[in-house]
């Protein structure tokens, strides 16, 4: 960025102010304060309404003083003022106390308008904002207040305790003259064919617009600069990997490949044969393969990715596959195993002749074992290594590693991909699963640089499965009918699930799951601590399933008794399982039909989602419950009809990001860009993305270096440092 914009905030404000915007802002220099955008605009006729304030926030409004009166309590030693402002829409209680007092009464008088900041709390079932700090906007409160709020819209900032949002307004007024000396990071052409006002008019527009239609120019200039410099990063990204050199990895017939498809029970279904068929065409390429694979819990991915490893064997390279957990590794080395029969037992009496060996290496292996496996890759008697990040220390060497298999993405760290493709004498190919639906946007903006392929069939035999709302509050019968259908389920040899978000020892009482936020006042339902496993273990046992027989399973427990727990059920030793949501991840039991989730409107939409796919493994259809006392026209109420209405992870997972910020969509460390995203909406701009991503296509093969476009690359180094570069990386 130009010298001025990096200027630090100590040289231009207080430094007090300038220490508040670092520690709590992140704003260091005179370019990110520019960046720092309104997050919405007051007009001055028009204010927030009152009636629609969110409980626990830090909230800026602009009202009218309706009255103000001083009381006296505890026997008049105390004395408290308290002020009713109004703006139209609702009403809204101030209280000041004590001596804090005397300059508020002073100021406000009935009649005045001015801006109250505070955060919103309840008090006797009513909100109010206690000892807001308020700036007047009356023609005598000097001119100061009056110009800085000249305009017609009054810009509202993201703000922060100890920095309310007109006071960064003034702060922003001081550097705004800076706005002229901004670099443009889009290319002249293409600015001029999409007809965008170029960066330091859409700075002035954003900070202090005349109308709203000046809004609209700067959000979608800004929105585009976005989109552009993260996608140009992404497109030379890829760009510089398709350059790397690869071990090109082809069939072979009569290799393990053809050896296993001969022997599946079942055919491929269409879905899984197109992406086998896009993932042989990256593996018989030079360069290294990065894709993308998505599908739902149960969509035969691993299926896929273990045809896509025994090719590689059978062209002589290894194939390492890698999980976040140890149970989930060692499920996955066993359902290779069983998938593969005697082709995974080469070197073995009774093997098939074209056998490999499949390793599993984990943290807690003993040393013996281990040893044997660490041999095993480095001789390549090993074909197929599954593994936790076990697979990354230094010691671990293969013989000639030429496919990287990661599962559940969002799990790995950058570096620790980094470190396994070191592994390869080339850099090996790369196939990265999950089995959380990423709309296409989000996948853009954050697997960018994978191409992507999409499992959107379920195998023959998987059963659907039917999901109802309970509204334990409004109906209690049909939540007594839940543990009537579980107990039929069970009496007709089958086994059920019951979630609940918390475990229930006095210790997690804090640890809320993230939906736990308390939306509206007068829901009391949000009031109570949500329920957990081991009371309503106990009340099941003593109640509903007496009889049957009822477990507990949760993260607090030890390994060795969660293992044998899930064995157990696994085995149809347990007929219910209560547990938290330690299953969300890869168990699977077939015999599992039946699941009720306590307090459903704690969780997140996809979480739902992956939840309910634990059931219907088998070849009985599956029922998912979910238990809510929200009431029927609350926003809860309208996610958990959307999940029972629809059993498309893609559909859900578009209203689980409308539902959630941005931020958490990219989560910082996802994201590794500055301040993730500021005005760009990864679902609402899915055209502007897409646009901008061909643009950067085409730049990028003009002119990898951007040699020819100075500016952009300064917004680029600006974008990422050397080291968030890394973080894009989701290969």
């Amino acid at each position: 960025m130009d010298r001025v914009l990096d200027e630090p905030l100590t040289k231009t404000l207080g430094p007090a102010t300038a220490k508040v915007m670092a520690e709590h802002l992140d704003l260091r220099t005179v370019g990110d304060l520019l960046h720092h955008y309104p997050r919405r605009y007051e007009e001055r006729g028009q204010l927030t309404r009152l009636a629609e304030l969110p409980l626990d926030e830090h909230v800026t409004v602009v009202a009218q003083v309706a009255d103000a009166r001083v009381l006296t309590f505890n026997g008049g030693r105390g004395r408290r003022l308290e002020v009713t402002i109004t703006d139209g829409s609702g009403r809204l209680q101030l209280v000041f106390f004590g001596r804090g007092i005397h300059r508020p009464h002073k100021d406000l008088l009935p009649g005045t308008r001015a801006m109250f900041a505070g955060k919103v709390s309840m008090f006797n079932r009513k909100l109010q904002l206690a000892h807001p700090t308020y700036e007047r906007l009356d023609a005598d409160s000097g001119e100061g207040a009056v110009s800085s709020f000249a305009g017609k819209l009054i810009p509202i900032y993201p703000a922060c305790k100890g920095l309310e949002s007109w006071k960064i307004a003034k702060a922003v007024d001081a550097v705004l003259p800076h706005a002229t000396e901004a670099v443009d990071p889009l290319p002249a052409a293409l600015r001029e064919g999409r007809g965008f006002v170029p960066l330091p008019q859409a700075l002035l527009k954003i900070h202090r617009p005349q109308t709203k239609a000046d809004v609209e120019d700067a959000r979608q200039r800004l929105k585009w600069d976005e989109a552009f410099v993260l996608q140009v990063a992404l497109a030379r990204r890829r760009y510089a990997d398709a350059q790397l050199p690869a071990v090109a990895r082809r069939p072979v017939p009569d290799g393990l490949l053809d050896a296993f498809d001969a022997r599946l029970p079942f055919t491929l279904t269409e879905g899984q044969r197109k992406v086998s068929a896009e993932i042989f065409g990256d593996l018989a390429a030079e360069h290294p393969m990065h894709r993308l694979l998505q599908g739902e819990v149960g969509s035969g991915k691993t299926m896929v990715a273990l045809r896509a490893m025994l090719t590689v064997v059978d062209a002589g390279g290894q194939a390492a596959m890698l999980a976040p957990t140890e149970v989930l590794a060692q499920q996955h080395h066993r359902s290779v195993v069983e998938m593969m029969g005697d082709l995974a037992e080469g070197g073995m009496l009774g093997g098939a002749e074209r056998a490999t060996k499949v390793v599993l290496l984990t943290g807690s292996m003993g040393a013996a074992a281990r040893r044997q496996a660490l041999l095993d890759l480095v001789t390549g008697e090993a074909g197929i290594v599954i593994g936790t990040h076990a697979l990354i220390e230094d010691k671990v060497q293969f013989h000639d590693l030429g496919l990287v298999v990661v599962d559940e993405q969002h799990r790995f760290g950058v570096e620790q991909r980094d470190a396994l493709r070191g592994k390869g004498k080339q850099p090996p190919h790369l196939l990265v699963m999950t089995a959380t639906p990423i709309p296409r946007t989000v996948a853009m903006t954050v697997f960018g640089d994978l191409e992507t392929s999409v499992l959107d069939q379920l195998p023959a035999g998987r059963s659907p499965i039917a999901s109802h709302v309970v509204p334990a509050a409004d109906k209690p019968h049909f939540l007594a009918r839940a543990w009537e259908r579980v107990r039929e389920e069970v009496e007709s040899g089958h086994q059920a699930y019951v979630v609940c978000p918390r475990i229930g020892d006095d210790l997690d009482q804090a640890a809320q799951p993230a939906g736990a936020r308390r939306t509206s006042p007068e829901d009391e339902a949000e009031k109570r601590p949500p329920l957990a496993v081991l009371d309503v273990a106990g009340q099941l046992t003593a109640g509903p399933l007496k009889g049957l027989r009822v477990e507990v399973l949760h993260g607090r427990m030890a390994p060795d008794d969660k293992d044998d727990v899930m064995r157990r059920f696994a085995a149809g030793e347990v007929d219910v399982l209560v547990a938290t949501t330690v299953i969300e991840v890869g168990v699977n039991v077939p015999n599992a039909t039946a699941m009720v989730i306590m307090d459903a409107d704690r969780f997140g939409v996809s979480q739902l989602h992956q939840l309910r796919g634990r059931v219907g493994r088998g070849s009985a259809p599956g029922l998912c419950l979910l238990v809510t006392e929200m009431p029927e026209a609350s926003p809860a109420r309208g996610r958990l009809g959307a999940v029972a209405a629809t059993l498309d992870g893609f559909e859900l997972s578009r209203i689980d990001l409308e539902q959630r910020r941005e931020g958490d969509v990219l989560g910082q460390a996802q994201s590794g860009v500055r301040s993730s995203l500021r005005v760009l909406a990864v679902i609402e701009d899915e055209e502007i993305i897409a646009a901008a991503r061909d643009e950067a296509v085409s730049v990028v093969t003009a002119d990898p270096d951007l040699e020819g476009l100075p500016e952009l690359r300064t917004a680029l180094d600006a974008l990422l440092d050397k080291d968030r570069e890394q973080y894009l990386d989701k290969g």
